[in-house]
């Protein structure tokens, strides 16, 4: 039977999130996950008094495909969807991880978490948090039990994965008493440092005095923590990484909204496809290893050796053409070269000042600029992404663009707020015509840019 505590806990649920300024439609949907994670907890005799609670949204990647890792810059925002956990701190030091949704179930003694590695799918997430903070911050990272409850899509470009990463780690920090200990804030003092560690400790990579390990296998960069830990509600956030900073804020128009088709194409990372995303960031290591090799410099990211001096471009062109090999063909170093400087330092500032000045005629030509870059430098998009970008705009979009890591996933389009629903419909219907097979397991939605991660004190 549901106590009168459970019934207003959840009544203050929801009263939290709409006054945060989500709409009652995302607030049912995270108060369902609130519910189901809550009674996993409650099938383990956690006491409720102890919880505490988060709601970590997915992102969409606006603009800037590709370019994090590489120390260039992105448009992004939050989504309306994504995962709610709840966790209680233990007494002993052990973590324990429930997927309320799959029925799953991960158990880590953190006394020995630093050394284990073996883990496959969605359990890999869990084990390398734990190791990754473990080796960082040793025994003031205590035990938790979480669970979690995910409305977001997985492998579909909204870092569902990342999201995941975010959850585990604010839980594990707050539940112990880590994020309050010095070594933590010294090394952590913001949410955008918190940010670029939680893309190091996915990469594997040193943070700072932090030391790496081997993270969960893809090369990729900080800007999908940066959308979930650092978004604002109706703003676009321009960021740049290595080191991540923030930018600039783009005010979203209130008459459009975002429109997200989920492709059907499964794009995960960490599976069948990271061999082609982990080709995508090892053609930029090579043009930066190339370059440092040539400049005898030690620019640690490509759009830094850019940066370097007025003749950088032309010099990395050349070495492209010098330095090829049957891996990196001289013209697809060249085209990643050009794609990655135009997104960067083109299309993602120009994009951000049409938005401001209210052009969406400039703002949509500079998207398909991008997504044309991406189709043809990036070798990263399928014909299900392509066609959905293309669709969008003959039924009526502003602009559109595939996001996320490609190789499937998800379409973002620019729509007018008032022809969502029959814009939906229209789209739907025209991937089914062309993809009969694959639409079956798509999925549609709208969001406007949504608040960033949160943790809902109930208290």
């Amino acid at each position: 039977m549901t106590s009168t505590r459970d019934v207003v806990s959840d009544a203050d649920f929801r009263s939290a999130l709409l006054a945060e300024g989500l709409p009652p439609d995302a607030v049912a949907r995270y108060a369902t996950q609130h519910e189901a994670a809550n009674r996993a907890l409650d099938a383990d005799g956690v006491p409720r008094e102890l919880r505490r609670r988060w709601v970590v949204p997915g992102r969409i990647e606006v603009l800037g495909k590709h370019t994090d890792y590489a120390g260039g810059r992105a448009l992004l925002c939050a989504v309306e969807r994504g995962l709610v956990i709840v966790a209680a701190p233990r007494d002993d030091r052990k973590l324990l991880v429930l997927d309320a949704v799959r029925q799953g179930r991960v158990e880590i003694d953190l006394a020995t978490a630093a050394t284990v590695r073996s883990a496959r799918g969605w359990p890999l997430y869990p084990h390398t948090v734990a190791r990754r903070m473990v080796r960082n911050f040793g025994e003031a990272v205590g035990g938790a039990h979480i669970a979690m409850a995910s409305g977001l899509p997985s492998a579909a470009g909204m870092s569902s994965s990342s999201a995941l990463t975010v959850g585990l780690a604010l839980a594990l920090a707050e539940c112990g008493g880590l994020a309050a200990t010095e070594a933590w804030q010294q090394a952590l003092p913001t949410r955008l440092e918190l940010a670029g560690y939680l893309g190091a400790l996915e990469n594997g990579f040193r943070y700072g005095a932090l030391d790496g390990d081997s993270g969960v296998g893809t090369m990729g960069g900080a800007q999908d923590h940066t959308a979930i830990l650092c978004s604002a509600a109706k703003k676009l956030g321009m960021f740049a990484w290595a080191p991540a900073r923030f930018e600039r804020w783009i005010a979203w128009p209130d008459d459009y909204i975002f429109a997200i088709a989920v492709s059907g194409v499964v794009a995960s990372k960490a599976g069948a496809v990271r061999g082609q995303y982990n080709r995508t960031a090892r053609t930029v290591a090579h043009l930066l290893r190339t370059w440092n090799l040539s400049t005898q410099r030690r620019d640690a990211t490509l759009g830094e050796a850019l940066r370097s001096s007025p003749n950088a471009f032309q010099r990395l062109r050349e070495l492209a053409q010098h330095d090829a090999t049957a891996e990196f063909p001289a013209e697809h170093l060249q085209a990643r070269l050009v794609q990655f400087r135009d997104e960067s330092d083109v299309l993602v500032p120009q994009a951000a000042n049409a938005l401001s000045a209210g052009d969406l005629q400039t703002f949509g030509r500079l998207v398909e600029f991008s997504q044309h870059g991406a189709e043809r430098a990036l070798e990263n998009q399928v014909p299900e992404t392509r066609m959905l970008a293309r669709a969008a705009m003959q039924e009526g979009a502003v602009a559109a663009s595939a996001f996320g890591a490609g190789y499937g996933g998800s379409v973002w389009a620019m729509i007018a707020r008032n022809d969502a629903d029959a814009f939906l419909s229209r789209w739907r219907a025209a991937y089914i015509s062309a993809s009969p097979a694959i639409a079956a397991r798509s999925s549609w939605f709208c969001t406007p840019p949504a608040p960033p991660a949160m943790e809902i004190d109930l208290r």
